[in-house]
């Protein structure tokens, strides 16, 4: 039930100044933004790539000693090729027109970051995959080195996984108390994004996020990459 005594979205709040009235002039500002860059691509440009994407991502997660190597010793619940295979958009055509498709975006995102790249280009670092197996998650992470960051989702059963994104200044707030439930999404201290094949998702690299627990049937198939001003 709403409160009573909460001003609604278009109440106005007893607690600021009225500007119709004699008194200070008072506004409220959003400083130091964090940006998220969200892309639905059409099926159109996606449902061919993401056959061959996937066909491709358990082909590497079969044949890829090096990586499955890796991802048994270091517990990753599936399989990722982030430490073994460097050359993606090389080693399979599909890999080479989704980056196309990617820096497409970066080059978007980096403008409305008004980001001064002094002759620099913004470049495709590093891509790797991940199949995540049901029960699956990654913890709390940042990509170090990077300027830009992202995912994109190949397939995404029911039940996915989110992607939950932390507040950069959260561990900055010694003193104060939690948001309300019904704070807006630029307050909440964590959000969640649900994905969908197609999806791509770009953020400022030093943003702090981790994929929730896998709770689908079948593997949740994605690939990330990292940006770097060169």
């Amino acid at each position: 039930m709403p409160n009573p005594n909460r001003p609604g979205p278009n109440m106005p709040n007893p607690n600021m100044p009225n500007p119709n009235r004699p008194g200070p002039k008072v506004s409220v500002a959003s400083l130091f933004a964090t940006r998220l860059y969200r892309a639905d691509n059409s099926p159109e440009e996606t449902t061919r790539l993401n056959r061959e994407l996937g066909a491709s991502i358990r082909s590497f997660a079969e044949e890829d000693g090096a990586g499955i190597a890796w991802c048994e010793e270091n517990n990753y619940p599936g399989y990722t090729s982030y430490s073994s295979l460097f050359d993606l958009p090389l080693r399979a055509p599909c890999f080479g027109d989704l980056k196309k498709l990617i820096d497409r975006h970066v080059r978007v995102f980096a403008e409305d970051l008004h980001f001064d790249l002094a002759g620099g280009k913004i470049r495709l670092d590093h891509i790797w995959v991940n199949l995540l197996e049901p029960g699956g998650f990654h913890s709390g992470h940042i990509h170090p080195h990077s300027v830009i960051s992202g995912t994109y989702y190949v397939e995404i059963p029911d039940g996915s996984a989110g992607l939950r994104f932390e507040d950069p200044r959260l561990g900055l707030m010694m003193g104060a108390p939690l948001r309300r439930s019904d704070a807006r999404t630029e307050l909440k201290p964590f959000v969640t994004e649900f994905p969908k094949p197609g999806m791509l998702l770009l953020w400022e690299s030093f943003l702090r996020h981790e994929v929730l627990r896998h709770d689908g049937t079948s593997p949740r198939l994605s690939a990330s990459f990292n940006y770097a001003w060169k």
